[in-house]
């Protein structure tokens, strides 16, 4: 058994920076393609805020506004509390995005928004449209921290202090006032 050879010329090296030209066009086509296809939220600044931006794990404060395709008001509110992760992914990018006292006009595509699921009076694959003021925002342990106080004060106005005018007796050997 033999084996043929065949000779092969060198590449020349005009024909190395072509091969690469290619390839770095196919690599630029291919990314050109992935930024088209991937979808994004229309984000509009009416009004710039200042300061910080809120994490995914922050608890917001804001006016809305929201609104389908045909301009129909699906829910609205002038001070809704929420928890930035527990939106739909496109309203809580845009969360992450602003800043306190900003007012923002966003624009959820269905696949960041609820996707091929009515919910409510939402139909199924609809683009979201929110007007959004960022009230005030504050961490998650800041939140624990005041619902706690108030849960305490809530207690002592309930309850109030031994002896105090509504409240149960002091217990015997309490000092008395």
């Amino acid at each position: 058994m033999s084996v043929t050879t065949v000779p092969l010329r060198p590449v020349s090296k005009g024909g190395l920076w072509l091969m690469w030209i290619g390839i770095l066009a196919l690599l630029g086509a291919g990314a050109a393609f992935a930024y088209q296809v991937t979808p994004r939220i229309g984000f509009q600044v009416v009004k710039e805020g200042t300061g910080a931006s809120p994490t995914i794990s922050d608890v917001v404060l804001v006016k809305y506004e929201g609104k389908l395709d045909d301009g129909t008001v699906f829910d609205a509110n002038e001070q809704a509390p929420m928890q930035v992760a527990g939106v739909v992914p496109g309203f809580g990018e845009a969360l992450t995005r602003m800043k306190k006292g900003g007012k923002y006009k966003i624009s959820i595509p269905p696949q960041l928004g609820y996707g091929d699921r009515a919910v409510g009076p939402i139909p199924a694959n609809s683009t979201l449209h929110f007007d959004v003021e960022l009230i005030d925002f504050r961490t998650e342990a800041e939140v624990r921290a005041m619902q706690q106080m108030m849960q305490q004060q809530q207690q002592m106005m309930q309850g109030g202090a031994p002896g105090a005018p509504g409240a149960p007796p002091a217990p015997q050997g309490a000092p008395q006032p």
